[in-house]
């Protein structure tokens, strides 16, 4: 490297005071990209040729070497003269692979277009290259184009030139917005982590557990509700028939919200050698509500299904009402099989003196931890000799934890991949009741307050002031505010994407609201951060989406690690719309190489159903081959409306369509438009009762929902918001299709209007909101923070499958 420093350095001390942190937050704006089409990553080995990417680029050790050998094999072809005068440019140019902004200097963040030979230049740049260095061209570039231009300085950086000014070469390096924080996981202005999702299965009924059998094939299971479990290969094809399949056996229904049914699914840590898994789901015997824990092997015949007739019943308990029944099941780190149950159902835990979750002679609203190694002969589980309460008189012996109310989705933290710090805790999200959701770490023969506390707060003031309680606060509580059912996640500890290990993922089903803790190893406290869908560039990669459904059913890990949730459109346990996405991490990836694994062959009996992606990116017009122009003579007066919000109010407004035998308003007619003199306004339709419009953000597709009913525009408030509501609402603008029922004002607050509808219920066939089941105008429950919203679109994605 010597020989060349000399004109090579000239502004490396710029990129080398990029000191990369292990997670830091940088601007949205970003949209680092490499030219495999994947984010920029930290290299494992210190590059030594293109130095100023050694802490973060898109180049790793062995990629540096290929630029480097390239480098002097061209070098070689000049003498000294040459050599002094242009070395600094070649390097200049050839390094610019290793830039986290190549896809964009190399005109390749669209994978259908070609790739430049050479970076896109800044004029003056390109310029004193020409003058210096055009008989270099032709070892850098094969590009006939860029050969017939080379002896014409204007036209050779005229085709040189890149349309961005802020992105060409050099000016990126100056440009403290791009460079800034690189690599750190961006959020936007309210702190919310920007972060893009993979579509990995859909179709699904109720997806409610997503699990790996940690046996080397990296396949994964799908549960539904119904009490089918579907097998999935690492290329994402489903198989034909099912792993398992109990719906006759399994007591749920299609009613929106049932909490019955299939509900959980574990394998056990030595699967691949007994075969052994376990599931929990609801039965009715008689008159009775039951919940079931079952023991099942996997067939002998075929791997990817299970003996049906191998069913034992572990244990059953008594369900006294039909909600709250609980149904995580997993293996922690010590072994043993952990079932945690809620506190049987109705609202405040009403049973017995002190309730179910605080008897600890019941079984209900409590953790269990129970022995199911060598039950082949004897009883079908045994008692792990330390748990809490094994002498305690009274109390079930199975007891490891309680004073739970109903924890929803629990996971085993596997710990930092370097330090092993964190390793074998238990998160678990409670399910709160009127007030509080709340995220606890399960440690052994621990209260958990229910239901003396809902959260940090008193829910029984009486059991509240017991100075026995000795109960254990969670480690984060949200209002209800922000959301109303709490579905526990995971701490990452992927590989893939190393910006997130150590941050706990987790939702609320209700509010669709996806967030986030991150432990303060100091203090021990945990910050909160909200996590948004990345917006603009953010997500601009191939087969990223930045939308999901909005009922947040679970959460998962696959066996290498990386995370996924599942969410659906229609909370019903018969409603196709399920879909499980993948986290991603848009800001930073690992190096090459670095999380490559190789599954273990599965030997397939079935037929395979190859996967289909169904969700699209939003936000951003990507081309559409199918895409029809509208007729030119068509009279757009809501859009001329929306060029004069100012006048009238933010956003779209569009007329209740006409249905049944009601005539058309004069005002709408199309003849009206060709009036000389007379204003946009003066030509707008009169607004009807019931029109809506969007506000809240500059793009027409999106905002929150406003309507227009008795002479006065207000809110619509977000209970019972669904996909099929927000149809209605982008139908009625003229858009084909809902991407988005948004809620919690994700649009912003319209305080200064009234709220007019409050639990609106559509069937989807509606001309408006008026027509749609509703609590009365101006009659509701709810606050300005719930306000409604939606994001609309034309592109051939449907969001239920």
């Amino acid at each position: 490297m010597q020989r060349c420093c000399g004109k090579i350095t000239s502004h490396l001390w710029l990129w080398s005071t990029l000191l990369f942190l292990t997670l830091c937050f940088a601007p949205v704006m970003l949209h680092p990209q490499c030219l495999d089409f994947k984010p920029p990553f930290r290299p494992q080995k210190e590059l030594e040729f293109c130095i100023m990417y050694k802490e973060f680029g898109c180049c790793d050790y062995q990629k540096d070497q290929e630029l480097m050998s390239k480098y002097y094999q061209i070098m070689d072809n000049f003498d000294y003269s040459g050599y002094t005068s242009c070395a600094g440019f070649i390097f200049d140019l050839l390094c610019q692979e290793c830039s986290p902004y190549a896809a964009h200097l190399f005109d390749a963040e669209d994978p259908s277009t070609p790739v430049r030979t050479i970076p896109g230049l800044c004029s003056e740049y390109c310029f004193q290259f020409w003058n210096k260095c055009s008989f270099t061209i032709p070892f850098l570039s094969g590009d006939p184009y860029i050969a017939n231009f080379r002896e014409n300085q204007t036209s050779l950086c005229h085709y040189l030139e890149i349309q961005d000014k802020d992105y060409c070469y050099p000016y990126l390096l100056n440009n403290q917005q791009l460079t800034q924080n690189l690599g750190g996981i961006q959020v936007n202005s309210d702190g919310c982590l920007q972060l893009c999702l993979e579509e990995v299965a859909n179709g699904l009924q109720n997806p409610l557990a997503m699990v790996h059998a940690n046996d080397g094939t990296h396949r994964f299971f799908v549960a539904e509700q119904v009490g089918l479990v579907w097998t999935y290969l690492p290329d994402r094809s489903k198989l034909e028939r099912p792993f398992l399949n109990i719906t006759q056996a399994v007591l749920t229904s299609s009613w929106e919200g049932d909490e019955r049914g299939f509900l959980g699914l574990a394998f056990h840590p030595k699967y691949k050698y007994n075969g052994k898994l376990y599931v929990y789901y609801s039965v009715e015997v008689g008159f009775d509500e039951r919940i079931r824990i079952s023991e099942f092997h996997v067939s002998a015949n075929d791997m990817n299904e299970v003996d049906h007739t191998s069913e034992r019943v572990i244990l059953e308990i008594d369900e006294p009402a039909s909600n709250h029944n609980g149904g995580q099941l997993l293996f922690a780190d010590d072994g043993y099989l952990y079932i945690f149950t809620g506190d049987g159902g109705m609202a405040g835990d009403p049973f017995g003196k002190y309730g179910n979750a605080q008897n600890k002679s019941a079984l209900l609203g409590k953790v269990l931890r129970i022995d199911v190694d060598d039950n082949q002969r004897g009883p079908l589980y045994r008692i792990p000799p330390d748990n809490p309460f094994i002498h305690e008189q009274g109390a079930r012996p199975e007891v490891y934890a309680y004073g739970v109310r109903n924890m929803w989705r629990c996971s085993v933290d596997r710990g930092d991949p370097w330090t092993k710090n964190g390793k074998g805790r238990i998160f678990c999200g409670d399910v709160g009741q009127n007030k509080f959701e709340e995220i606890d770490i399960i440690e052994k023969g621990r209260n958990y307050g229910w239901r003396a506390k809902e959260g940090f707060s008193c829910y029984d003031k009486k059991l509240c002031a017991n100075s026995s309680l000795d109960d254990v606060l969670p480690v984060y509580a949200y209002p209800h505010r922000m959301g109303k059912s709490v579905t526990g996640g995971y701490v990452y500890r992927g590989c893939e994407y190393p910006n997130l290990n150590g941050i706990y993922i987790f939702g609320d089903f209700m509010s669709g609201r996806l967030m986030s803790l991150q432990e303060d190893k100091t203090t021990g406290n945990w910050k909160y951060n909200e996590i948004c869908m990345g917006m603009g560039l953010t997500c601009a990669f191939p087969g990223l989406i930045n939308n999901y459904h909005q009922y947040i059913i679970s959460f998962a890990e696959d066996e290498s690690g990386e995370l996924y949730f599942m969410s659906t459109a229609i909370p019903s346990a018969t409603s196709p719309s399920g879909v499980v996405y993948k986290v991603i991490d848009p800001s930073r990836r690992a190096p090459p190489r670095q999380c490559h694994y190789n599954p273990l062959p599965v030997r397939v009996k079935s037929n395979l159903i190859k996967f289909v992606p169904q969700e699209t990116l939003v936000g951003i017009d990507l081309p559409n081959e199918n895409f029809e122009p509208q007729s030119t003579e068509s009279y757009q007066w809501h859009q001329e409306l929306s060029d004069h919000r100012g006048e009238i109010g933010a956003g779209v407004i569009t007329p209740v369509p006409a249905t049944g035998t009601s005539k058309p308003t004069k005002n709408s007619r199309r003849k009206g438009r060709h009036r000389k003199n007379k204003s946009k306004l003066e030509r707008a339709p009169h607004i009807q009762t019931g029109a809506v419009r969007l506000v809240g953000d500059s793009r027409s597709d999106r905002g929150r929902v406003e309507i227009y009913i008795n002479g006065e525009w207000g809110t619509v408030c977000d209970d019972l918001w669904t996909l099929v509501n927000a149809r209605v609402v982008c139908r009625q603008l003229g858009f084909q299709h809902a991407l988005k029922a948004a809620k919690n004002s994700e649009f912003g607050e319209g305080k200064d209007l009234r709220i007019l509808l409050d639990d609106v219920k559509c069937v989807g066939t509606e001309s408006s909101l008026l027509d749609c089941r509703h609590a009365g105008v101006g009659t509701h429950n709810c606050a300005h923070y719930e306000d409604a919203g939606v994001i609309c679109g034309n592109s051939s994605y449907v969001a239920e499958v």
